[in-house]
């Protein structure tokens, strides 16, 4: 077995499913194994220093980094570039051989291995995410239901926290007792998601405080704390990317393509990878392209030159690609944000 240099591993919750080769890509070894025994199989089997694979899914990133403590070069790979390389039929051995070769493929794009600490701030922006989503909700319901007796809040959740105790203290507005002790529980269940959003943004600012990175990053026009947060995790340390339109094409960004016989047709952006880091970068831009008529700097004569000729949606998405296109260089030559230059990026 010591002259295996690639191996695939399709990982799961129970049974994991390795395929292993040597540099003329012959088949050195397949196995089947429990959790609690791959990873002694793979260090009695694989020399330090061999390549090994898997797609980018739950665990991933745990598994990588266990493999790494043993001596051993990670890669992850996105399903979506696994999927060509399954022949015919799809079980869990012919992923882990299909892992195997996509990952000999010398185009072939891979996943960073995320830290600790990047898993740990994603987890934190996901949950708040979750939980902006769940209060939202709650206050459509609870402007649903009381628009069946009759009472309407104004615009803002901020006016609608401000309207439900008055609507409980007044007699005379037609709730019944029952209702209102509903629509207590209701208040209640909304003041409890507000109190830990707040919880989770006060995480994520001591966290951007400590984070040298994520405080540079916050120099950048449209980019708050939590955007600084999100930005600084997904990048890293910026060699994933070899530039910054291939990160900005990373959270889709940047047109699809729909080619054919020498004829380049540009679609829509595609909308691909981190839509939550894209999402924020656009709120951003939003921010930025309200603003820029107050100011003369080379940035907003740029913007207001586009919003001149172009619909103030496509002045915004190229924005939001030119601040993560930079946001990128800052990180990866480890440089400080220059507002002089960023209208020529």
């Amino acid at each position: 077995m010591g002259n295996i240099t690639r191996v695939g591993v399709d990982i799961a919750k129970s049974i994991f499913h390795v395929h292993a080769v040597d540099r003329f890509s012959e088949v050195k070894w397949k196995g089947k194994y429990s959790r609690s025994k791959w990873l002694a199989a793979i260090s009695r089997k694989v020399p330090h220093g061999a390549e090994i694979a898997m797609e980018a899914c739950s665990s991933a990133n745990y598994w990588g980094r266990e493999l790494q403590k043993r001596g051993y070069k990670v890669k992850i790979i996105h399903a979506q570039f696994v999927k060509p390389y399954v022949k015919s039929n799809k079980n869990d051995a012919v992923d882990a051989e299909a892992i195997c070769e996509a990952m000999s493929r010398p185009s072939m794009r891979f996943v960073s291995l995320k830290t600790v600490r990047q898993q740990d701030v994603q987890a934190a922006h996901r949950v708040r995410d979750n939980l902006m989503v769940q209060r939202t909700g709650k206050a459509n319901q609870i402007r649903g239901l009381v628009g069946e007796y009759g009472l309407v809040a104004p615009i803002g959740i901020k006016k609608l926290r401000q309207a439900i105790p008055l609507w409980l203290e007044d007699g005379d507005n037609g709730l019944s007792s029952m209702f209102r002790s509903i629509l207590k529980g209701l208040f209640d269940d909304l003041i409890n998601l507000d109190e830990r959003i707040d919880e989770l943004d006060k995480t994520i600012q001591e966290d951007v405080q400590q984070d040298p990175v994520a405080t540079k990053l916050l120099e950048l026009r449209g980019i708050g704390v939590l955007c600084a947060s999100a930005l600084s995790s997904a990048i890293g340390d910026g060699k994933t990317y070899k530039k910054g339109r291939d990160f900005a094409a990373s959270i889709g960004l940047t047109p699809r393509q729909h080619s054919t016989g020498g004829k380049p047709k540009l679609l829509g952006i595609s909308k691909r990878g981190d839509g939550y880091l894209r999402k924020l970068l656009v709120h951003g831009a939003r921010a930025v392209i309200r603003h820029a008529h107050r100011h003369n700097d080379a940035l907003s004569q740029w913007l207001m030159k586009l919003t001149s000729t172009k619909h103030v949606n496509i002045v915004t998405v190229a924005l939001a690609n030119k601040t993560a296109r930079v946001a990128w260089a800052i990180v990866n030559n480890n440089d400080s944000y220059r507002p002089e230059l960023i209208a020529s990026v």
